[in-house]
């Protein structure tokens, strides 16, 4: 095998929450290495498994993020993994209303956090909301905890995959202004407010008939500054910490 260096439908969520997934996360030390949580995420028996390793860079302070599969048309397959704040709409400062935060945890709207993946992701019915919240939330199968550091993303998919797919991830770090991404920039606009520079967009395309030793997801572009759409905007050129929110992001197949 080589080794590569460069890098909507419905789903039945209440079906395979219950009855396929598992969530386990432990610690794990290698001598001279980092320290990794592990987090395990079994939606099936598929035979395949996605190994993903997280290393954190300078910048990493609880990100949100969300991890995906996609056919080659850029259709949803299914979530693997999201953070729980953002898949409940509950987060550690809660929204007072009017533009500030409380010091207590409480309920947030923040579509500018993950734009790419909200309009992308699994609902339970056509005529969902686009944001989770704590009445609607995103099934707990497919949430966890932020990690603090450094971590490893193990899955077992739903469905068999198919020979040709994408994986994505996406990323943000709220209030991480810039000389670009500046306080300024949109003024008024309360939900850019939240992100600062936008969401991170990461992507590897993979091949099962032609499977390489490893591979490393490189940013493609970056979702909507305030959440307003779920495009992918490929200009990266403003960007600076946010690139340091992780070192490297890595996958390696298992079959």
């Amino acid at each position: 095998m080589r080794k590569n260096h460069l890098l909507k439908a419905f789903a039945p969520f209440f079906i395979i929450a219950a009855l396929l997934s598992s969530c386990n996360t432990a610690k794990v030390k290698k001598a001279g290495a980092e320290e990794y949580s592990i987090i395990e995420k079994k939606y099936g028996l598929n035979d395949i498994s996605l190994e993903l390793s997280f290393q954190k860079g300078e910048a990493h302070n609880h990100p949100t993020m969300a991890v995906w599969l996609e056919n080659t048309e850029g259709d949803l397959i299914q979530t693997i993994y999201v953070t729980r704040s953002i898949a409940k709409g509950y987060y550690q400062y809660g929204d007072a209303g009017d533009g500030t935060w409380l010091k207590v945890p409480g309920k947030s709207i923040r579509p500018a956090a993950l734009p790419f993946w909200l309009h992308k992701r699994e609902k339970l019915s056509p005529g969902q909301a686009l944001m989770p919240s704590p009445e609607s939330a995103v099934p707990d199968a497919y949430t966890g905890a932020t990690p603090a550091g450094s971590f490893k993303l193990a899955a077992l998919t739903e469905q068999k995959l198919p020979q040709r797919f994408k994986l994505l991830v996406e990323v943000n770090q709220p209030w991480d202004w810039n000389n670009y991404w500046n306080n300024n920039k949109h003024p008024g606009d309360l939900d850019y407010r939240t992100s600062a520079q936008p969401s991170l967009v990461y992507a590897v395309d993979v091949n099962l008939s032609d499977v390489m030793d490893l591979y490393y997801l490189n940013p493609v572009g970056h979702g909507s500054y305030n959440g307003s759409d779920g495009k992918l905007y490929t200009d990266l050129s403003g960007y600076t910490t946010a690139f340091k929110i992780f070192n490297q992001i890595s996958l390696t197949i298992k079959k």
